[in-house]
């Protein structure tokens, strides 16, 4: 895990310090002639060659960092400093935490909504195998995975925001500050992230439970004299329960990075918005920083999955 830490700030640091385009030049005003870009980029340190560029990064992330040393007002960066947005004149790390509890109540609330009713439908399909209630399960999860996120997104706020006025239109506000207004923005989107996930947590949920039915451990339960809901629940279920924690963790990890069409759609204040905004103003640091969160999202996520792993499943722990 750490290693694999160490390689993505590499990795990261790298990818954006290489691509075109001079940040120096971007960042300097309206007013630019070469001597004010050339003493912007010493104001930024790009003037130093890039390994120790990135030798100051990745030191600014223990130990923090100073950018324009030589300036009469140097700009304090305390650790972890994942740079600072000229653009904006606000570290990276204050953007990014301003950002994350709009993304991480967005990402949250799908969630529940998309697994609650993915596993829910995706068992009750399975154990109706082959009949109408089967066939029409899975004939609405085809049709929620095929129809596109900003689709459903555009659709919910015409009809249920203007033309039912069934609610207010959305627009943020802390679930401390006004809950009634926080559960009235939010349910449109999570509904939007739910539809999509939970069509195919129904699909892989039905397919896992239809598969374990098949094991020698599930007819003994049977023949045991088990109720039907004790074999689904604790047996069956739990056995198929490994790909689907997989992909829960996974896709948990992609939306706390930012789910930008549905932040976009819904004017939430999120890392998705925030990571749009960064790439049309070319703001660098920003994106660096964005990209370095998300990833380290879906590290911490395989590492709760695979220690789940042994939880769920005994012959895991065996192995």
């Amino acid at each position: 895990m750490v290693l694999l830490l160490f390689l993505l700030t590499v990795v990261v640091f790298f990818l954006f310090t290489l691509l075109p385009g001079d940040p120096a030049r971007l960042t300097c005003g309206k007013s630019c002639t070469p001597a004010v870009v050339e003493a912007n980029r010493h104001r930024l340190g790009l003037d130093d060659p890039v390994l120790v560029q990135y030798w100051k990064f990745f030191t600014g992330l223990f130990a923090g960092r100073v950018f324009s040393p030589d300036s009469p007002q140097p700009i304090v960066c305390n650790a972890p400093c994942l740079g600072y947005s000229f653009n904006r004149h606000e570290q990276v790390l204050t953007l990014i935490t301003r950002a994350l509890p709009v993304t991480i109540a967005l990402a949250l609330g799908g969630f529940i909504l998309w697994l609650v009713v993915g596993i829910s439908a995706g068992i009750y399909a399975a154990l109706r195998r082959g009949r109408w209630q089967d066939r029409s399960v899975m004939g609405v999860a085809l049709v929620g995975y095929s129809m596109p996120s900003f689709f459903i997104g555009l659709m919910l706020i015409f009809f249920v925001v203007l033309k039912w006025n069934w609610l207010p239109f959305p627009q943020w506000v802390s679930p401390f500050e006004d809950p009634v207004g926080f559960l009235q923005t939010m349910i449109l989107p999570w509904i939007v992230i739910a539809v999509l996930y939970a069509a195919f947590y129904m699909r892989l949920t039905r397919n896992q439970v239809l598969e374990v039915f098949g094991d020698d451990f599930i007819r003994t339960a049977r023949a045991k004299g088990l109720p039907e809901r004790t074999v689904v629940t604790k047996h069956a279920l739990r056995a198929g329960l490994t790909p689907i924690v997989t992909a829960a963790g996974l896709d948990l990890a992609g939306l706390l990075g930012g789910a930008i069409i549905t932040e976009s759609i819904f004017s939430l204040p999120g890392l998705g918005s925030l990571a749009v905004n960064s790439v049309v103003q070319a703001d660098l640091p920003l994106i660096t920083g964005i990209t370095l969160t998300t990833a380290t999202f879906v590290l911490f996520a395989n590492l709760i999955v695979d220690l789940l792993y042994g939880v769920l499943d005994p012959r895991v722990r065996v192995a």
